[in-house]
């Protein structure tokens, strides 16, 4: 079975302000990398727009509702002074919940092995009811959610290894035993959350903070100390990768020093995780990653990944 690739163009209709690090080009970058070659296996599919049925897995129909009504015919609006929308923001994000949603759909049905959704906005730090931090809904915790209400999964897990804490998906599962939430971040960084004390309402939430300047070494033995172990017990039936790149050396916004080499090892140990518990079954979305050219290299590193686990 092939690795998907779900997007849309919908997706490069979200424009934030002039200099704003969560650009249109970001997408732009990724989708340009992808026309190489090596990326010809792909299985491409294009992002449905959700149905409200699939977002409300992960907020109430009045967040819906006050993002749908707060889209602009025209300009922008903002919703806090890091999150803006624009004409094309809502659309841009009901896409990127579709997009998860198919995968999902995609990879228990056996159509495809494991997929990753280029998809912006983000989406890991919409919490149930608040959208923030460039996130308008909480993309991973839909999909785990639809595997496991509109397939009969029983255990997801999601891992986060955004240089960012996952805020919004750790929010929307910390009552659900079902998921386990595992997150490698710098802290202290925005948005100020991701203390290991904070475990859940059933202790499965793990959370593996990074001192800034951190190296790969640090990264991975956080991995293999608690992140592994905590997905391994757990025994998910699907993983789901919140797929930040900005925890690159190269990346403006924060101070971690991993390498494309870095993303790649992990992404195979979360494959071989889901090889023993999950049918191999994976999927990845886009997180965090502003700097374009480690970006692009590292989201090609991450897919070709993907890639080498695919039948």
């Amino acid at each position: 079975m092939p690795t998907a690739l779900l997007s849309h163009p919908d997706c490069l209709g979200h424009v934030t302000p002039p200099g704003h690090p969560e650009q249109v080009a970001r997408l732009e970058v990724i989708m340009a990398v992808l026309d190489d070659p090596t990326f010809e296996p792909l299985m491409r599919v294009e992002a449905p727009l959700a149905e409200d049925a699939h977002i409300l897995r992960a907020h109430p129909h009045s967040h819906i509702e006050l993002i749908r009504t707060t889209n602009p015919a025209e300009g922008r609006v903002s919703l806090d002074p890091d999150t803006h929308m624009s004409p094309g923001s809502f659309a841009a994000a009901a896409r990127g919940a579709g997009a998860v949603a198919r995968a999902v759909d995609l990879v228990m049905e056996g159509k495809a092995q494991n997929a990753f959704c280029a998809i912006r906005p983000p989406g890991h730090h919409a919490e149930r009811e608040i959208a923030m931090g460039f996130c308008l809904f909480g993309n991973a915790v839909i999909a785990a959610r639809h595997a496991l209400e509109a397939h009969g999964l029983e255990r997801a897990a999601i891992i986060d290894f955004d240089v960012h804490h996952g805020n919004g998906t750790q929010d929307l599962v910390w009552e659900d035993a079902r998921i386990l939430f595992a997150s490698t971040h710098q802290s202290p960084l925005y948005p100020g959350t991701g203390s290991p004390s904070e475990q859940g309402a059933h202790g499965q939430i793990v959370n593996a903070p990074l001192p800034a300047n951190a190296d790969g070494q640090m990264f991975r033995r956080a991995f293999e100390r608690l992140i592994l172990p905590a997905v391994d017990a757990h025994k998910p039936e699907i993983v789901i990768i919140s797929a930040g790149f900005d925890a690159h050396r190269a990346d403006p916004l924060a101070n971690l020093n991993l390498t494309e080499e870095d993303f790649v090892w992990a992404t195979r140990e979360i494959c071989r995780l889901a090889d023993t518990h999950a049918q191999g079954r994976v999927v990845s979305t886009l997180e965090g990653g502003y700097d374009l050219a480690a970006l692009a290299a590292s989201t090609a590193a991450h897919i070709k990944t993907l890639m080498e686990f695919s039948a």
